[in-house]
């Protein structure tokens, strides 16, 4: 029962990050569409808009489990993009706390690695895709 109870309290944490992040989106689309502009990427309101529901998914396969570890993957990879392009060694020397950021991206990513791994243990609408 630990294991599960353990399991379903980080399900809820990630989702509760990723819809918090997506909230943040949502609440200033032109802000979030401004860092991504800031970054250098083309095209920044529609990234913004994207990036927004990509993480209402992702929060949404957490919580009922379905695709987990699919999600959980491709969060990784979504992390790890976000901690180069926002947070990259190109910033470190303007502003410390921005290698903070970069190594916390690295410390979700383990999580979530860790979480595709074992998968969403009870209480999921679906394990994986089908083999």
């Amino acid at each position: 029962m630990a294991r599960a109870s353990a399991i379903i309290i980080a399900r809820i944490i990630f989702s509760f990050v990723f819809f918090m992040a997506a909230g943040f989106k949502f609440a200033d689309i032109a802000a979030t569409a401004g860092y991504i502009t800031s970054a250098g990427f083309p095209a920044a309101t529609f990234l913004a808009w994207v990036a927004a529901f990509f993480e209402i998914a992702l929060a949404l396969a957490f919580i009922t489990g379905a695709f987990f570890s699919e999600a959980s993957l491709l969060a990784g990879i979504y992390v790890i993009f976000l901690a180069f392009s926002f947070h990259g060694p190109s910033l470190w020397q303007q502003n410390q706390a921005e290698f903070g950021f970069f190594v916390d991206h690295f410390t979700f990513l383990a999580g979530l690695l860790f979480a595709a791994v074992h998968g969403p243990e009870k209480w999921a609408l679906r394990h994986s895709l089908p083999k």
